[in-house]
């Protein structure tokens, strides 16, 4: 365990900072190579382009002084093979730290290839931002590790003395359906002092954060169904009501009049500290005037300490090919996002009995349960947490927030688990404006140059750190 961190010193922090300078157009060329490669971990989509990543990141860790870098899997549930994932390592010399570096290398598909404003897999520099599928989610946090190791060996040879682990996963975006076993599988390979996870999100351009909550996950699909087979909307219309209606009649009892959560049973935690500006929010996501916001409370403690709850899909006839038919069948799939303290499982549980008690008309339901990942509540106070403060404030200039996130990592929880003597730190290269899982992802430039000059600093100091 880490007790104790010796400051880094200015002068080493400026040679660092200097390193990350020299090397930062290659970076960001790795970056851009990286990220034109459609690795996509879903089953619809060609497969050799995810090992094809794989093996770039490997290539790259390879070229950057890593040993024994090698791509692994583990076994899904089902039993197929995982998602190809990059280990590799440099040891510690004695009486140092090891630290984990976690990111992943597999991206969302594009979606629709008319919003976006540049080609989704040919990345392209505007105004200090690389757009492109991947930029920020998540091959920047490859970069970031591979260009901050790299740093702080130019700068003190030998990572400095602390151990590092680079751990690249191929299928966070598919739900990390082989993460467990891998951990497990892995666990001599991957053990830390130390787990820092790059796929989370700073305050603002300009402002770093540290995450210090997520927010859990359950997600599913419930299908309603009235009729044996859809008929005439003309010959049969009128004593029956239509599927799709009844679906929407059921997904509007998820929320009360003012936007909360309407399912009963699920927890809701302590507001968070920092307060998130409505205007601020407003912009961040692209509100269009006049519309009010759903919910009560603070709009920090909307997005990090209370559930939510989307529809993200629906099956019922396009426009484009609707007929005059009473529909049969329509179905909904949900993504409800938890309280820290909120079990999965009992969410899951609350949302199928909201269902079954409010279907209307009589309808036949079929609920469909899916994933479910845990909530996570950092120690703030920890000394892992107190140096990777003190290293963003360092890089950036200006002081860190500790933030929240409304998005989920569930995996985060399996690290906790399997290494619980391990501190976890979760940072991130995007900002409000990255559109991670959107068209038209982008990342900031200057903030990725932040972002690697913290994690050397980061590196620095633990490793200068006698335990």
């Amino acid at each position: 365990m880490i007790s104790e961190f010796a400051p880094t010193a200015p002068g080493l922090t400026d040679e660092l900072r200097a390193a990350v300078d020299r090397r930062f157009e290659a970076t960001l060329a790795e970056l851009i190579g990286l990220a034109a490669i459609p690795g996509i971990a879903w089953e619809a989509f060609d497969a050799e382009e995810l090992e094809r990543s794989a093996r770039t990141v490997a290539g790259l860790a390879e070229a950057a002084g890593f040993e024994s870098v090698e791509i692994l899997r583990a076994p899904r549930p089902d039993g197929r093979p995982g998602g190809p994932a990059v280990v590799a390592s440099r040891p510690a010399k004695p009486g140092n730290p090891t630290v984990l570096l976690y990111a992943h290398h597999d991206v969302q598909p594009p979606g629709d290839r008319a919003l976006w404003e540049s080609e989704p897999f040919l990345p392209e520099e505007r105004n200090g931002r690389l757009y492109g599928r991947g930029t920020a989610d998540d091959k920047a946090g490859v970069m970031v590790h591979i260009a901050a190791s790299r740093a702080i060996a130019d700068v003190l040879g030998d990572a400095g003395g602390v151990g590092v682990t680079l751990f690249v996963e191929g299928e966070e975006e598919a739900g990390s359906p082989s993460f467990r076993t891998f951990l497990e599988t892995y666990r001599d390979r991957l053990a830390a002092d130390v787990i820092v996870v790059a796929d989370s999100s700073n305050w603002a351009v300009g402002t770093p954060a540290l995450t210090t909550s997520l927010r859990g996950l359950v997600d599913g699909s419930f299908t309603l169904s009235v009729l044996s087979h859809s008929v005439h909307s003309g010959v049969f219309g009128g004593p029956v009501l239509d599927a799709p209606t009844l679906l929407a009649r059921l997904i509007a009892t998820l929320h009360d009049d003012e936007g909360n959560v309407a399912v009963h049973g699920l927890v809701v935690a302590d507001d968070p500290e920092v307060e998130y500006p409505e205007e601020q929010y407003r912009r961040d996501a692209g509100v269009l005037d006049g519309v009010r916001l759903a919910g009560s409370g603070s709009v920090a403690a909307r997005l990090w300490s209370r559930p939510a709850l989307s529809i993200i899909g629906m099956d019922v006839p396009a426009v484009a090919v609707s007929s005059n038919t009473i529909q049969a069948t329509a179905r909904a799939k949900f993504s409800m996002r938890l309280a820290p303290g909120q079990d999965p499982d009992a969410a899951m549980a609350a949302m199928g009995r909201h269902l079954e008690a409010n279907v209307p008309f009589g309808a036949r339901l079929e609920f469909t349960p899916g994933e479910r990942g845990s909530a996570y509540l950092a120690d703030t106070s920890s000394p892992a947490a107190s140096l990777a403060l003190d290293a963003l404030r360092a890089a950036w200039g200006t002081e860190p927030v500790r933030m929240g996130m409304g998005g989920s990592i569930p995996f985060v929880a399996d690290l906790k688990e399997v290494f619980p003597e391990a501190e976890v730190l979760i940072t991130g290269v995007e900002d409000p404006d990255s559109r991670a899982h959107s068209a038209n992802e982008s990342l900031h430039l200057g903030d990725f140059k932040r972002c690697i000059v913290a994690e050397a600093l980061l590196l620095a100091a633990l490793g200068a750190d006698e335990g």
